[in-house]
């Protein structure tokens, strides 16, 4: 350990890795974006990110020197002993362009993550806070590829057509002189494969599940929260056993029994179910919030002549917006997105959801550009949901978290 908080060993070795991260990354991205290949190495990224680091430390973290990285990196690129490599075939204007956004990413980051290292010994606290700064760069990366590498494929697969597919399918490269051909497949989902009605549908169906959620959900975890019953405790905890319960172990009876009711292919039945996998999570995250609640507020209520239910109507409701914002979201959510039991119950397109729908469109006889077009659209309206309300949803998620 004491060697390696020596400066002149944590600098070459955080380049080192933190070239490979790089490399790797801008590898991945410019072949997705140019459909031309881009390879990284990672022998020689280790030992270019290793004299980078060692540069740095010596020399400091000058803009000079930031420059210096750069220039070096598009030039062992270039000459093919660069940290990335590109095929016979890669364009030089692709090329040059790879070198840059490499170079420019590592010159530019590598000296914050440098900023408190020097040659010599590193005490305890300039040590640890550079590698937790690689370790933060590090996952920023990592979890952001996560995300948007599968979501860039589907985007970029349903501006296809059927013949760019079939020449190349590892091709993700979008040829924009096309215009509005690019959106083919959208128009073609919606005029011939009824995602319209879909849409709707599975609107309707996950407000609809949202209502019923809360007319149960509140109740329930107000009086779990903060009136006294026999089995308050036991049913407290006992909320979250349905989810011990995997849904598929109950899709046969659940399949037998609305479909001996008539209920199954039906919205009626649709909207009965859904709230039942979704009321507990509700009651759960209510209940934790209510009891943060001060009860002071509502026994002030209580003695100026309001009623119970004018209480939770006047006072805690209005007080618990937060968490009604973020359970109404996440239940939102949850019916929008489910699949297998809309799979198990609904047979008429006319009454298909959009996962149910999106299913349909899993076949060899339906080209994959339009899954793709239907998978969009299913994830962009809850993806933009999301990103709207997600601060009152963490709001609500963390305020019943500390009482007072």
């Amino acid at each position: 350990m004491n060697l390696l908080r020596q400066g002149y060993v944590t600098g070459p070795a955080l380049g080192a890795l933190w070239l490979v991260v790089l490399s790797v990354t801008v590898s991945v991205a410019m072949s997705f974006a140019t459909g031309e290949a881009f390879r990284p190495s990672i022998v020689l990224s280790l030992a270019w990110g290793a004299v980078a680091g060692a540069g740095m430390v010596a020399f400091g973290r000058t803009r000079v020197v930031q420059l210096a990285v750069l220039a070096v990196m598009i030039a062992v690129i270039a000459v093919g002993i660069g940290p990335m490599e590109t095929g016979a075939d890669t364009g030089a204007v692709a090329g040059l362009i790879g070198a840059v956004v490499l170079g420019t990413a590592f010159a530019a980051s590598l000296a914050p993550f440098l900023k408190d290292v020097v040659s010599g010994p590193l005490g305890r606290h300039e040590f640890e806070a550079a590698i937790i700064r690689f370790l933060t760069g590090f996952g920023y990366i990592f979890f952001t590829a996560i995300v948007l590498i599968p979501f860039y494929v589907m985007v970029m697969t349903s501006l296809k057509n059927q013949s760019e597919l079939i020449q190349n399918p590892l091709d993700f490269s979008i040829d924009f002189s096309k215009g509005a051909e690019l959106f083919r497949s959208y128009n073609e989902l919606f005029s011939d494969f009824n995602f319209g009605t879909y849409l709707f549908n599975s609107f309707v169906i996950s407000v609809t599940t949202v209502f019923i959620t809360l007319a149960f959900a509140i109740p329930g975890a107000y009086a779990v929260a903060r009136l006294r019953f026999r089995g308050q405790a036991a049913f407290s905890r006992s909320i979250l056993l349905i989810y011990m319960v995997p849904m598929i172990v109950l899709a046969l009876p659940i399949y037998i029994a609305f479909s001996m009711t008539g209920l199954r292919n039906s919205f009626v039945g649709i909207v009965m179910i859904y709230p039942v996998t979704t009321i507990p999570v509700a009651l759960y995250m209510l209940q934790g919030y209510f009891r943060g609640l001060p009860s002071e507020v509502e026994e002030a209520g209580l003695m100026d002549g309001l009623s119970r239910l004018a209480v939770i109507w006047k006072i805690t409701l209005p007080l618990s917006l937060p968490a009604l914002a973020s359970v109404s979201l996440y239940v939102f959510m949850i019916a929008w997105n489910e699949f297998l039991l809309a799979f198990m119950l609904l047979d008429d397109p006319s009454r298909f959801t959009l996962t149910r729908g999106i299913a349909a469109l899993n076949s060899s006889e339906i080209p994959r550009q339009h899954l793709m077009a239907g998978s969009v659209v299913a994830t962009v309206p809850i993806m933009a949901l999301f990103l709207g309300l997600e601060k009152f949803m963490t709001k609500g998620l963390t305020a019943g978290s500390v009482k007072g």
